[in-house]
């Protein structure tokens, strides 16, 4: 054997030995970590694993192996802003890849970490101050609003088409975690003029601001509600929903788990449906695209969902109408 052949076959041999370590390191410098934090639920929530496993069969239909070259770590927080904004902190220091955030409060307390951002269920996401633009955001953060302001006035109208007796509205919203609430009133103010109906923005940051303004809502006759995407409000649907039922009036929710909950009805958007075509933004920022660069979306489906036993509760027969273009009837 020439003393090339010897080297030619030494040289082979090293490169063997280093081929495991390299196709190993390369596999760990491609496995992408992402935190998810999922704002305003506990991890018990059914309608927020729902979300997950539409946000996790996006990823997987776009290639990407779970525990694979992707990893995904939850927090859920609940609604509590102190949980939410320590949950958030934990984040940023484990410095992930990226994040997906649920909730516009969620998203308010990951601004500072400057880490790459998908928002999910955020609402009025330029006034909030997460995007410049909703065509072009800049910075580095995107996502997918969930609702547009324009739902305020098909909430009224939902209201009234069950309820036509409704002459005054109540619009239940926090303004700590619902700082977008305006949009709404004045798109459900401008539906009702038409018709002589007042519609009234209420503030409420504490159980018992609830029950007050329920109770006032049910004062005189004519009275209904209408409960707007809040996690606040959301985390208290239990008590809005008791209450609405005990004062027999007729109310339409933002949140779909309001109706699934005892509630009149609901006008939501699809939120899985939302947290699948997350998926898609995760998949493009993974691979090299900016953040800044991806519009802002709104949603694409919305669900209504009737409830015939709270409405046969407090005396209400709900349209055959409604009934057959509802997407789900819960009796």
């Amino acid at each position: 054997m020439s003393i090339k052949r010897r080297e030619f076959i030494a040289l082979v041999g090293a490169a063997a030995v280093g081929w495991p370590l390299a196709a190993s390191a390369q596999q760990r410098e491609q496995k992408r970590r992402v935190a998810v934090l999922m704002g305003g639920l506990t991890s018990g929530n059914a309608g927020g694993q729902e979300e997950a496993a539409a946000f996790e069969d996006g990823l997987q239909e776009l290639g990407w192996k779970l525990g694979g070259d992707i990893e995904l770590n939850y927090r859920w927080p609940g609604a509590e802003l102190d949980s939410v904004r320590a949950a958030a902190n934990e984040i940023a220091a484990a410095h992930p890849d990226l994040v997906l955030s649920r909730s516009t409060p969620a998203t308010t307390a990951l601004m500072s970490s400057g880490l790459p951002t998908v928002f999910v269920l955020a609402a009025d996401p330029m006034r909030s101050g997460f995007v410049q633009n909703l065509g072009h955001p800049g910075g580095n953060v995107t996502g997918f609003s969930n609702f547009e302001a324009s739902v305020g006035g098909k909430w009224f109208e939902l209201l009234k088409e069950t309820a036509p007796s409704v002459s005054r509205v109540a619009l239940l919203f926090n303004p700590q975690t619902a700082p977008f609430a305006e949009g709404f009133l004045h798109s459900a103010q401008a539906a009702a003029q038409t018709l002589g109906v007042a519609v009234a923005g209420v503030p409420c940051t504490s159980p018992a601001d609830i029950e007050s303004a329920i109770a006032a809502a049910a004062h005189e006759s004519g009275g209904g509600l209408i409960v707007i995407i809040d996690t606040f409000l959301t985390d208290h649907r239990d008590l809005v929903v008791s209450l609405a039922s005990r004062y027999r009036l007729p109310a339409v929710y933002g949140v779909r788990a309001f109706a699934q909950n005892g509630g009149l009805m609901a006008y939501a958007a699809d939120y899985p449906d939302i947290f699948r075509r997350a998926a898609s933004y995760v998949d493009r920022i993974l691979k090299g695209a900016h953040p800044g660069d991806l519009p802002v979306q709104e949603p694409a489906k919305f669900t209504l969902s009737v409830n015939l036993k709270a409405a046969s509760a407090i005396g209400l027969t709900v349209p055959q109408s409604l009934i057959v273009r509802a997407d789900e009837v819960i009796e």
